[in-house]
């Protein structure tokens, strides 16, 4: 439950820090970013609290995460690769706390 909270909590804090008075535009596209978790629809089961989404589930995976890395450079996509990178983050740490440090 914490884990969902920070997906909207975290790109909140990002807009208000880096997007000025376009936060809550930015707010809304980086909280978006959630919809990456439709891949876990093709999991079975779905949803496993033990079980770490980096480079497990397709749009988790380190090919997915380079992508979203190119998207950073045009800037018509920019705000939606933070998005993505940032869920890839929060996505990390909760491999971390499952004691996964190199997910494979």
């Amino acid at each position: 439950m914490v884990h969902a909270l920070l997906h909207i909590l975290v790109p909140g804090v990002v807009a208000l820090l880096f997007y000025g008075p376009r936060w809550q535009r930015a707010w809304l596209i980086l909280a978006a970013a959630l919809l990456l978790d439709v891949d876990h629809l093709w999991a079975t089961p779905m949803f496993d609290p033990n079980r770490c989404s980096i480079n497990f589930h397709p749009l988790h995976t380190y090919w997915a995460m380079g992508n979203y890395a190119f998207m950073l450079f045009p800037t018509v996509t920019r705000v939606w690769a933070v998005g993505f990178l940032l869920h890839m983050v929060l996505d990390y740490a909760e491999c971390l706390q499952l004691g996964v440090l190199l997910p494979g």
